[in-house]
């Protein structure tokens, strides 16, 4: 589980698409744009990138994409279950209780800025292993738990 239930959520977002599997907690960068309002073009989609250098980030994934065999089982809307190449949920003004941190040596302090690291994880680190800039995406509220969770305020525009 990356993401606890523990959150205050003002601002979401429901118009992107995702195709790839991937677990809640991190943060998504636009893939590709739709054009106009894009309210329901499979052009408007989010990934989990492998490097953020040159992305900008769209909000926190808030569902888990997952890739079933639909005539076989039904997805765990419990665990707020999306078939891969759904809309997902994005949080883009609120706090998260996560663990999606890049390495077990990032150890956030409250107050300190959240950067987009590799793959959608959140990093301390402003500039990247190939000394590209991490874009910014919130402020760290907290020290990192025994179970490895932060709780992080992401803030991006609406």
């Amino acid at each position: 589980m990356a993401l606890k239930g523990d959150r205050y959520t003002a601002v979401t977002e429901i118009s992107f698409f995702m195709d790839q599997v991937a677990e809640k907690g991190g943060i998504a960068v636009m893939k590709t744009a739709g054009s106009g309002a894009a309210l329901d073009q499979q052009a408007a989609e989010v990934e989990y990138a492998a490097s953020p250098s040159g992305k900008y980030p769209v909000g926190l994934l808030l569902d888990n994409m997952v890739d079933k065999n639909l005539t076989r089982t039904h997805l765990n809307f419990q665990n707020t279950e999306q078939q891969k190449g759904s809309k997902v949920g994005l949080g883009r003004d609120a706090w998260y209780v996560t663990n999606m941190l890049e390495g077990t040596g990032i150890v956030p302090t409250g107050g300190e800025i959240a950067y987009l690291g590799m793959s959608g994880l959140l990093t301390t680190a402003a500039t990247g292993p190939g000394g590209y800039s991490n874009p910014q995406v919130g402020r760290f509220e907290s020290s990192r738990d025994e179970d490895g969770y932060v709780r992080v305020y992401v803030k991006l525009p609406k």
